[in-house]
């Protein structure tokens, strides 16, 4: 009888030993893979971003078991490549004075709002939108992807609301909403759009929605983005100030101005930012110092601070021109004896001197 008993305890103390010794070996293991996913996610979190294969956003990536949010950051984008243009404009003469590649087709991103913007500001001066009017949120545009107000489809939204969230935020629900109540449709408002920029002289423009969204097919040139800066600044000096709102309050949350260059620039007071992967990060900047106005335009910038700083260089660089061009007048009036103010150049007023001419002028 004592032999099994012996048996028993053998294989009872056997078994006890192996859940031991698995306590103390699942938790090692556990550990081990958990540090082996987080060194593969980082190594993974590098290469993409070093090679310009993340999206921006935000994405959830598993770390030890544990959802997380892993931040991600919009790919670099090389001004060497197909993507970088820019243009520097006195706006009086429509001279330029900088340039690269300023008549290669390039997507505009939400400089495309700039154009949305100027057939919101043609409808008011034609009183056919009041600021204060309500409209409509469809679907469609409640829809919209971000950066959006959160408009609600139903609901309804004050003209000024929604030209303050396209010139702050770039929302593109509030965007759709004024192309609706302007062309009934989208798709209908962009061909306005597209017509509206071959009356100002932009000949390599072309809209196919309203926000800017990614589509193939919507092009346009630094040059052209130049002309509808001229337009907006010139043709809507009563509506203009709206580029210059540091934010606008909405539904009890206030929403910061993209345009961060402009709180930092001297004289800058306007105009639009744009970014999607296919573009890189764009601006359209309009600055007055003294007498002088420039507008200029940066497409494909590595990141929305090396655009910024990218293109305060490019307006000092003009400024600076500028400045000895005037400055060598004045010496040159001063010989002659002549009264150096005759020589200033006014704001084009004549029905000849628009953006389309400014376009046909701005030549090399």
């Amino acid at each position: 009888m004592m032999l099994p008993i012996r048996q028993r305890s053998g294989s009872t103390g056997f078994f006890f030993f192996f859940i031991i010794l698995s306590l103390i070996l699942i938790p090692l293991t556990a550990d081990a893979r958990s540090k082996g996913q987080r060194t593969y996610h980082s190594s993974i979190q590098k290469k993409a971003f070093h090679h310009g294969k993340q999206k921006s956003g935000n994405v959830h990536a598993r770390r030890g078991g544990q959802g997380k949010v892993a931040k991600r950051y919009p790919p670099p984008v090389d001004t060497s490549t197909a993507n970088y243009a820019d243009l520097v404009m006195e706006a009086k003469t429509g001279r330029i004075l900088h340039a690269t590649e300023p008549d290669e087709l390039r997507h505009p991103a939400s400089l495309t709002k700039m154009m949305t913007l100027y057939l919101t500001f043609e409808a008011l001066k034609k009183g056919q939108l009041d600021l204060d009017h309500r409209l409509p949120i469809s679907q469609h545009a409640a829809s919209q992807s971000p950066s959006k107000l959160g408009l609600k489809p139903g609901n309804s939204i004050r003209v000024e609301d929604a030209l303050l969230g396209m010139v702050t935020k770039s929302a593109n629900d509030a965007t759709v909403v004024l192309s609706e109540a302007l062309g009934g449709t989208e798709e209908s408002f962009a061909r306005m759009m597209t017509a509206k920029a071959r009356e100002l002289g932009m000949h390599r423009t072309v809209f196919r929605n309203a926000s800017g969204l990614p589509d193939p097919d919507q092009v346009t040139t630094a040059r052209d983005m130049a002309v509808l800066g001229y337009a907006l600044v010139y043709h809507f000096p009563q509506y203009y100030p709206y580029f210059s709102r540091d934010g606008f309050n909405y539904a009890g949350k206030h929403h910061n101005n993209h345009n961060n260059l402009m709180k930092r620039y001297q004289g800058m007071d306007g105009i639009k930012t744009g970014y999607i992967r296919a573009s890189g990060f764009n601006l359209v900047a309009s600055s007055m110092r003294g007498q002088t106005r420039l507008i200029a335009v940066v497409f494909g910038g590595r990141s929305a601070v090396q655009r910024d700083n990218h293109m305060a260089v490019l307006m000092d660089q003009a400024f600076g021109k500028v400045r000895e061009e005037q400055r060598q007048q004045v010496a040159a009036n001063d010989d002659k004896g002549q009264d150096s103010a005759a020589n200033n150049v006014t704001m084009p007023k004549k029905a000849g001197s628009g953006p389309q001419q400014m376009a046909k002028r701005a030549n090399f």
